[in-house]
C-alpha cells in the first residue's frame, strides 16, 4: 500500500530530525537480505549506540537535501537504508563492515555501504574511505601496539645487557 503525502512528510521529517540528533549517518544499499539478518544488524548497532531506518531513497534525498548534505541516494539501484549513530564513525564502521561481509560470504543477498557523512566535520565519507576506517584496529588495540613500540628499545637494551653478563660470567 503506497504512503499517504501526510506519512511522506512525517517520515521526512523524522529523518531531518535523526540527521540533526545524531553525529554520523552511514547510506547503504540492499537487495535480498533477509529480515533476520538485518534484525541481527539492528541488535549490533543498538549496542554501539547506532539506529537502522529502511527508508525510501526519494525521500531520504528530500530529508538530506533539506539538511544541507550534498549525497545523492538515487545513485544506487538498490533499496536504501540509513544508519543514524549517537558517535562518531569508528563507532559503527567495523559492525557495519562486518555485517557486509558475512551478506556477501553467506550469499544471502548483497549489502555495500554507499558512503557516510561525518555532521561534526560536515564532511561526506566515501565508501572506500568507510571501508579503510572500518578495518582500523580498535583503540584499545592501538594503544597496546604503541606501548609495544616504546617499550621494545628497552627490552632489546635488557636482552643485550643479560647476554654480555652470560659471556662474562663464561670467561670467568
Amino acid at each position: 500500500m503506497p504512503l499517504t503525502k501526510k506519512q511522506k512528510i512525517s517520515l521526512v521529517d523524522e529523518s531531518v530530525q535523526r540527521l540533526k540528533e545524531n553525529e554520523t549517518a552511514v547510506f547503504a544499499g540492499f537487495n535480498g537480505v533477509l529480515v533476520e539478518d538485518f534484525k541481527k544488524l539492528k541488535r549490533d548497532l543498538k549496542k554501539v549506540g547506532a539506529d537502522l531506518k529502511v527508508v525510501k531513497k526519494r525521500l531520504i534525498n528530500i530529508s538530506l537535501k533539506n539538511s544541507g548534505i550534498d549525497f545523492d541516494a538515487m545513485t544506487t539501484k538498490f533499496q536504501m537504508a540509513a544508519i543514524f549513530a549517537k558517535g562518531d564513525l569508528t563507532s559503527v564502521a567495523a559492525t557495519i563492515n562486518k555485517f557486509a561481509k558475512d551478506i556477501k560470504k553467506s550469499k544471502k543477498g548483497e549489502f555495500e555501504v554507499l558512503g557516510a557523512y561525518d555532521m561534526k566535520g560536515k564532511r561526506l565519507v566515501d565508501a572506500k574511505e568507510f571501508n579503510l576506517v572500518a578495518t582500523l584496529p580498535s583503540r584499545e588495540v592501538l594503544l597496546a601496539q604503541i606501548a609495544m613500540m616504546l617499550t621494545m628499545p628497552i627490552k632489546k637494551v635488557m636482552f643485550g645487557l643479560t647476554e654480555l653478563s652470560k659471556k662474562q660470567t663464561i670467561k670467568n
